[in-house]
């Protein structure tokens, strides 16, 4: 049992919310003010969302990156 299905609190500072999703921390950092920058990152529902907003252009070029043509 991971920690986001024992209820583990949002890593964003002053958000209190309940994580669904765990992500890098390191690239949470770059998009979101995250209380840690090492291991993982526990994101709410919102949060999670407002961070895929945010990485969608990286996350395109990723995958660009490995298409085989």
């Amino acid at each position: 049992m991971g920690k986001v299905a024992k209820g583990v609190e949002c890593s964003v500072k002053g958000c209190e919310g309940r994580a669904v999703k765990s992500v890098s921390a390191q690239k949470a950092s770059q998009v979101l003010s995250i209380e840690t920058s090492r291991g993982r990152a526990y994101l709410c529902e919102a949060h999670y969302k407002e961070y895929k907003k945010r990485t969608r252009e990286e996350r395109r070029i990723e995958r660009w990156r490995y298409a085989q043509f």
